[in-house]
Protein backbone atom coordinates (compact mmCIF):
# COMPACT_ATOMS: atom_id res chain seq x y z
CA UNK A 1 0.00 0.00 0.00
CA UNK A 2 1.80 3.07 -0.89
CA UNK A 3 1.39 6.06 1.01
CA UNK A 4 -0.68 8.81 0.54
CA UNK A 5 0.33 12.43 0.52
CA UNK A 6 -1.60 15.61 1.74
CA UNK A 7 -1.55 18.09 -1.11
CA UNK A 8 -1.25 21.42 0.79
CA UNK A 9 -2.47 23.39 -2.29
CA UNK A 10 0.57 25.50 -2.25
CA UNK A 11 2.09 24.70 -5.81
CA UNK A 12 2.45 28.42 -7.66
CA UNK A 13 1.77 30.38 -4.49
CA UNK A 14 4.23 33.50 -3.46
CA UNK A 15 5.74 33.07 0.00
CA UNK A 16 7.67 35.62 1.70
CA UNK A 17 10.04 34.39 4.53
CA UNK A 18 11.96 37.22 6.59
CA UNK A 19 14.79 36.28 8.37
CA UNK A 20 14.99 33.17 5.57
CA UNK A 21 19.28 32.58 5.64
CA UNK A 22 19.16 30.03 8.95
CA UNK A 23 17.04 28.28 11.68
CA UNK A 24 13.45 28.41 10.88
CA UNK A 25 13.34 30.70 8.33
CA UNK A 26 15.66 28.95 5.98
CA UNK A 27 13.88 25.48 7.02
CA UNK A 28 10.46 26.89 5.92
CA UNK A 29 11.64 28.31 3.02
CA UNK A 30 12.88 25.11 2.01
CA UNK A 31 10.02 23.30 3.32
CA UNK A 32 7.75 25.96 0.71
CA UNK A 33 10.21 24.65 -2.30
CA UNK A 34 9.49 21.27 -1.66
CA UNK A 35 5.67 22.06 -1.64
CA UNK A 36 5.95 23.83 -4.76
CA UNK A 37 5.91 27.25 -3.56
CA UNK A 38 7.41 30.03 -5.16
CA UNK A 39 9.59 31.66 -2.42
CA UNK A 40 10.89 34.94 -2.27
CA UNK A 41 13.51 35.10 1.01
CA UNK A 42 15.03 38.42 2.71
CA UNK A 43 17.69 38.93 5.52
CA UNK A 44 20.70 41.64 6.20
CA UNK A 45 23.57 39.36 4.94
CA UNK A 46 24.30 39.90 1.19
CA UNK A 47 26.47 37.40 1.42
CA UNK A 48 24.39 34.64 3.19
CA UNK A 49 21.76 35.34 1.73
CA UNK A 50 23.05 34.66 -2.27
CA UNK A 51 24.23 31.58 -0.56
CA UNK A 52 20.83 30.53 0.55
CA UNK A 53 19.12 31.38 -2.96
CA UNK A 54 21.54 29.25 -4.49
CA UNK A 55 20.33 26.81 -2.23
CA UNK A 56 17.29 26.79 -2.51
CA UNK A 57 17.15 26.20 -6.40
CA UNK A 58 19.57 24.04 -6.13
CA UNK A 59 16.90 22.25 -4.63
CA UNK A 60 14.42 23.30 -7.61
CA UNK A 61 13.09 26.25 -6.19
CA UNK A 62 12.11 29.35 -8.14
CA UNK A 63 13.12 32.31 -5.49
CA UNK A 64 14.23 35.62 -5.59
CA UNK A 65 16.11 37.21 -2.54
CA UNK A 66 17.19 40.69 -1.61
CA UNK A 67 19.01 41.52 1.28
CA UNK A 68 17.11 43.62 3.18
CA UNK A 69 17.18 45.07 7.26
CA UNK A 70 14.29 44.82 8.23
CA UNK A 71 14.26 47.53 11.00
CA UNK A 72 14.28 50.11 8.26
CA UNK A 73 10.99 50.64 6.57
CA UNK A 74 12.74 52.49 3.31
CA UNK A 75 14.55 48.33 2.62
CA UNK A 76 11.46 46.76 3.51
CA UNK A 77 9.30 49.12 1.28
CA UNK A 78 11.99 48.23 -1.69
CA UNK A 79 11.77 44.41 -0.53
CA UNK A 80 8.21 43.83 -1.13
CA UNK A 81 8.15 46.14 -4.16
CA UNK A 82 10.56 43.81 -5.76
CA UNK A 83 9.17 40.91 -4.66
CA UNK A 84 5.65 42.31 -6.29
CA UNK A 85 7.45 43.19 -9.55
CA UNK A 86 9.43 39.67 -9.45
CA UNK A 87 6.40 37.43 -8.96
CA UNK A 88 3.46 39.90 -9.65
CA UNK A 89 1.59 38.40 -6.29
CA UNK A 90 1.56 38.00 -2.63
CA UNK A 91 -0.01 35.30 -1.21
CA UNK A 92 1.97 34.09 2.15
CA UNK A 93 3.67 36.14 4.21
CA UNK A 94 6.07 34.13 7.27
CA UNK A 95 7.25 37.57 9.81
CA UNK A 96 10.56 35.03 10.82
CA UNK A 97 13.11 38.15 11.29
CA UNK A 98 14.02 38.46 14.82
CA UNK A 99 16.82 38.10 17.53
CA UNK A 100 16.75 37.49 21.18
CA UNK A 101 17.67 40.31 23.22
CA UNK A 102 17.05 39.70 26.75
CA UNK A 103 18.69 40.97 29.95
CA UNK A 104 17.49 42.54 33.63
CA UNK A 105 15.10 45.00 33.19
CA UNK A 106 16.96 47.83 35.08
CA UNK A 107 19.96 47.13 32.63
CA UNK A 108 17.43 47.38 29.44
CA UNK A 109 17.77 50.71 27.89
CA UNK A 110 16.16 52.46 25.63
CA UNK A 111 17.85 51.63 22.78
CA UNK A 112 17.71 48.61 23.55
CA UNK A 113 13.95 48.47 23.65
CA UNK A 114 14.04 50.99 20.74
CA UNK A 115 16.20 48.39 18.66
CA UNK A 116 14.02 45.08 19.69
CA UNK A 117 10.45 47.00 18.69
CA UNK A 118 11.62 48.08 15.53
CA UNK A 119 12.79 44.79 13.98
CA UNK A 120 10.12 42.15 15.83
CA UNK A 121 7.23 44.11 16.29
CA UNK A 122 6.78 47.04 13.62
CA UNK A 123 9.31 45.21 11.10
CA UNK A 124 5.97 42.76 11.15
CA UNK A 125 3.89 45.50 11.30
CA UNK A 126 5.36 46.68 8.28
CA UNK A 127 5.59 43.94 6.25
CA UNK A 128 1.70 43.05 7.00
CA UNK A 129 0.76 46.39 5.97
CA UNK A 130 2.39 46.17 2.52
CA UNK A 131 1.30 42.08 1.99
CA UNK A 132 -2.72 42.76 3.09
CA UNK A 133 -3.25 44.62 -0.27
CA UNK A 134 -1.84 41.94 -2.76
CA UNK A 135 -3.80 39.32 -0.45
CA UNK A 136 -6.58 40.88 -0.46
CA UNK A 137 -6.68 41.87 -4.48
CA UNK A 138 -6.43 37.82 -4.99
CA UNK A 139 -9.05 36.85 -3.01
CA UNK A 140 -6.88 35.92 0.27
CA UNK A 141 -3.49 34.79 1.84
CA UNK A 142 -2.02 33.82 4.80
CA UNK A 143 0.28 35.89 7.73
CA UNK A 144 2.27 33.60 9.96
CA UNK A 145 3.73 35.10 13.09
CA UNK A 146 6.97 33.38 14.70
CA UNK A 147 7.08 34.09 18.24
CA UNK A 148 8.17 32.57 21.08
CA UNK A 149 6.29 30.92 24.43
CA UNK A 150 7.76 33.90 26.72
CA UNK A 151 5.27 36.22 24.90
CA UNK A 152 2.49 33.98 26.68
CA UNK A 153 4.18 33.08 29.70
CA UNK A 154 7.18 35.96 30.47
CA UNK A 155 10.30 34.82 32.44
CA UNK A 156 12.24 37.09 34.91
CA UNK A 157 15.00 39.16 33.12
CA UNK A 158 13.24 38.54 29.77
CA UNK A 159 12.60 41.89 28.29
CA UNK A 160 12.79 43.08 25.81
CA UNK A 161 12.35 40.36 23.59
CA UNK A 162 8.82 39.00 25.95
CA UNK A 163 7.06 42.17 25.67
CA UNK A 164 7.95 42.96 22.26
CA UNK A 165 6.63 39.03 21.56
CA UNK A 166 3.79 39.65 23.27
CA UNK A 167 3.00 42.90 21.35
CA UNK A 168 3.36 40.23 18.08
CA UNK A 169 0.52 37.87 19.54
CA UNK A 170 -1.63 40.95 20.06
CA UNK A 171 -1.08 41.94 16.47
CA UNK A 172 -1.71 38.66 15.60
CA UNK A 173 -5.17 38.35 16.85
CA UNK A 174 -6.13 41.83 16.07
CA UNK A 175 -5.08 41.49 12.27
CA UNK A 176 -7.23 38.07 12.17
CA UNK A 177 -9.88 39.78 13.42
CA UNK A 178 -9.73 42.75 11.16
CA UNK A 179 -9.26 40.41 7.76
CA UNK A 180 -10.60 37.41 8.17
CA UNK A 181 -13.69 38.67 5.85
CA UNK A 182 -11.25 38.86 2.88
CA UNK A 183 -10.39 35.52 3.56
CA UNK A 184 -6.60 36.23 5.14
CA UNK A 185 -5.58 34.10 8.06
CA UNK A 186 -3.51 35.20 10.39
CA UNK A 187 -1.77 32.86 13.25
CA UNK A 188 1.30 32.55 15.21
CA UNK A 189 3.80 30.33 16.21
CA UNK A 190 5.51 30.48 19.67
CA UNK A 191 8.75 28.70 19.88
CA UNK A 192 10.18 26.85 22.42
CA UNK A 193 13.92 25.24 22.64
CA UNK A 194 14.37 24.72 18.86
CA UNK A 195 17.90 23.70 18.35
CA UNK A 196 19.74 26.81 16.93
CA UNK A 197 22.71 28.57 15.78
CA UNK A 198 22.29 31.37 18.51
CA UNK A 199 22.50 28.13 21.12
CA UNK A 200 25.15 26.57 19.44
CA UNK A 201 26.83 29.95 19.42
CA UNK A 202 26.33 30.36 23.45
CA UNK A 203 27.55 26.90 24.27
CA UNK A 204 30.91 27.23 22.22
CA UNK A 205 31.37 30.81 24.13
CA UNK A 206 30.87 28.72 27.28
CA UNK A 207 33.59 25.75 26.50
CA UNK A 208 30.69 23.53 26.18
CA UNK A 209 29.43 21.02 23.86
CA UNK A 210 25.57 22.25 21.93
CA UNK A 211 24.49 18.36 22.39
CA UNK A 212 25.01 18.99 26.21
CA UNK A 213 23.57 22.22 26.10
CA UNK A 214 20.58 20.56 24.43
CA UNK A 215 20.45 17.96 27.40
CA UNK A 216 20.04 20.36 29.74
CA UNK A 217 17.37 21.71 27.88
CA UNK A 218 15.53 18.59 27.68
CA UNK A 219 15.20 18.28 31.24
CA UNK A 220 12.20 20.46 31.58
CA UNK A 221 10.31 19.32 28.23
CA UNK A 222 7.76 16.99 28.30
CA UNK A 223 8.96 15.39 25.55
CA UNK A 224 12.54 14.95 26.38
CA UNK A 225 14.30 16.56 23.61
CA UNK A 226 14.76 20.07 21.94
CA UNK A 227 12.92 20.42 18.77
CA UNK A 228 14.32 20.63 15.06
CA UNK A 229 14.11 23.52 12.80
CA UNK A 230 11.96 21.26 10.54
CA UNK A 231 9.40 20.54 12.91
CA UNK A 232 9.06 24.10 12.92
CA UNK A 233 9.20 24.72 9.23
CA UNK A 234 6.13 21.63 8.68
CA UNK A 235 3.87 23.46 11.32
CA UNK A 236 4.42 27.13 9.51
CA UNK A 237 3.55 25.57 6.18
CA UNK A 238 0.94 23.81 7.48
CA UNK A 239 -0.75 27.60 8.83
CA UNK A 240 -0.22 28.97 5.72
CA UNK A 241 -1.52 26.42 3.23
CA UNK A 242 -4.74 25.34 1.96
CA UNK A 243 -5.49 22.68 4.75
CA UNK A 244 -5.33 25.10 7.65
CA UNK A 245 -8.35 27.22 6.06
CA UNK A 246 -10.40 26.71 9.16
CA UNK A 247 -7.45 28.53 10.86
CA UNK A 248 -7.48 32.10 12.24
CA UNK A 249 -6.42 34.23 15.37
CA UNK A 250 -4.31 31.02 16.66
CA UNK A 251 -1.21 31.02 18.53
CA UNK A 252 0.22 27.69 18.43
CA UNK A 253 2.72 26.46 21.29
CA UNK A 254 5.62 24.47 19.20
CA UNK A 255 7.97 23.81 22.97
CA UNK A 256 7.44 19.83 23.08
CA UNK A 257 4.79 20.60 25.85
CA UNK A 258 6.98 22.67 27.92
CA UNK A 259 4.65 25.65 28.56
CA UNK A 260 1.87 26.13 30.65
CA UNK A 261 -0.23 28.28 29.32
CA UNK A 262 -2.10 27.45 26.57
Amino acid sequence: MTERQVDLGLKGKVAVVTGATAGIGLAAALKFVEEGARVAICARSADKLAATVELLRAKGGDVFGLATDISRPEEIERFFTAVAGHFGRIDILVNNAGTSMRGPFLKVSDADWDADLELKLYGAIRCSRLAVPHMKKQGGGRIVNISTIGGKQPAATSMPTSVSRAAGLALTKALSREFAADNILVNAVCIGKIKAGQHERTAASKGRDADDLYREFAQDIPLGRVGEAEEAANVIVFLASGAASYVTGSSVNLDGGASSVM
